[in-house]
C-alpha cells in the first residue's frame, strides 16, 4: 500500500476522533493564563502599521516548567486574518503564541515572512522568563500560516537576520501551506494565481536534509484548493530525495481547505509528543 493511501485510511479515524477532542479543549482550564498583544519587534523607526500588527498574544500554563511552546501564524491568503488561539491548543500542556503580521496590500513580499521570523526570535528570546523551554519551540501555522512556518523554517536567512539558527526550531507544522511561490506573491509580481512558480520565496526551493522534523497536514485531495495536497506531497518526495529523516505527510479525508485545521490539532499534539519522548 502507498504512503498517501495508508495515510489516508488511517486519518479517517483519526479526523472523527478529533472532533471529541477539540472539543473537550474548547474551554479553559485552571492552571492556564494569557497575554495579549505583545509587541515582538522594537526600535525607534516601527512604522504605525507595524505598531498596529506585529503583535502576539501568548497563552501558557502556570503550573509546570519547561513546557513546549507552539508559536501558530493565522491564515487568510497573507491579505486577511488576525491572531487567536486555537481551542484543540489549550489545556494541553503546551504554550502557543499566536502572531498578527503585516498584510497585503500593505506591506509586499518579504515583509510578512519578516514579520514571522521576528515573532519566533521574540519567542526564543522571551519564552523562558514565562517557563518554557527554548529548546522546544515548534512553529505551525493554517493556510498562509503554514506558508510563513515552511518558509522561516527551511529557508534559513530569515531568522538569520535574528541570529538564530531555523535548524534551532523543534518542528514544522504546516497546515495546507503552499510549498510553491505563495499566490499573494506571484500576484504582486503581476502572475495569474494559477500558475505555479518555485523560486526563492517558495518552501520547496529550500528542501534541505538537516532541516527541523516536518509534519505535513492537508485536506482531502479532492476538496483542497489550488492542488494543496499535491504540492505537499510532492514537497514530502523531495525531503525524502535530499534524505530528510522526519517528513511526514497526512491528508484528512473528507476536509476541505478551511475545514481541516480543527482536525489536525490531535496531529500536531501528537507529534510534538512523539519528538519529546
Amino acid at each position: 500500500m502507498r504512503l498517501h493511501q495508508l495515510l489516508s485510511t488511517v486519518l479517517i479515524a483519526a479526523s472523527f476522533a478529533s472532533t471529541a477532542i477539540a472539543q473537550d479543549a474548547s474551554g479553559d482550564k485552571p492552571g492556564y493564563t494569557i497575554e495579549k498583544d505583545i509587541l515582538y519587534r522594537d526600535g525607534d523607526d516601527l512604522t504605525d502599521y507595524m505598531q498596529e500588527r506585529c503583535r502576539l498574544d501568548l497563552y501558557y500554563p502556570t503550573d509546570r516548567e519547561g513546557f513546549s511552546t507552539v508559536v501558530w501564524f493565522h491564515g487568510g491568503g497573507l491579505r486577511a486574518g488576525n491572531k487567536s488561539i486555537p481551542s484543540g491548543l489549550k489545556n494541553k500542556g503546551l504554550a502557543v503564541v499566536a502572531v498578527n503580521y503585516r498584510l497585503f496590500p500593505h506591506v509586499k513580499s518579504p515583509a510578512y515572512i519578516e514579520d514571522a521570523a521576528a515573532a519566533v526570535a521574540w519567542t526564543f528570546r522571551n519564552i523562558e522568563k514565562y517557563g518554557g523551554s527554548p529548546e522546544r519551540i515548534y512553529v505551525s501555522g493554517h493556510s498562509a500560516g503554514g506558508y510563513l512556518t515552511s518558509m522561516i523554517g527551511l529557508d534559513r536567512r530569515w531568522l538569520a537576520a535574528h541570529d538564530i539558527d531555523a535548524n534551532d526550531i523543534a518542528g514544522l507544522i504546516p497546515y495546507s501551506g503552499h510549498t510553491i511561490t505563495h499566490f499573494t506573491v506571484r500576484e504582486e509580481r503581476g502572475i495569474d494565481g494559477k500558475q505555479p512558480i518555485v523560486d526563492d520565496l517558495a518552501p520547496l526551493y529550500h528542501v534541505r536534509k538537516d532541516a527541523p522534523p516536518l509534519l505535513l497536514i492537508t485536506g482531502d485531495r479532492e476538496k483542497e484548493i489550488l492542488g494543496r495536497y499535491e504540492e505537499n506531497a510532492y514537497f514530502w518526495r523531495m525531503m525524502q530525495v535530499v534524505g530528510h529523516p522526519q517528513t511526514v505527510l497526512y491528508e484528512l479525508d473528507g476536509y476541505d481547505h478551511g475545514g481541516m485545521a480543527e482536525p489536525a490539532h490531535p496531529l500536531l499534539i501528537q507529534f510534538v509528543r512523539s519528538l519529546e519522548k
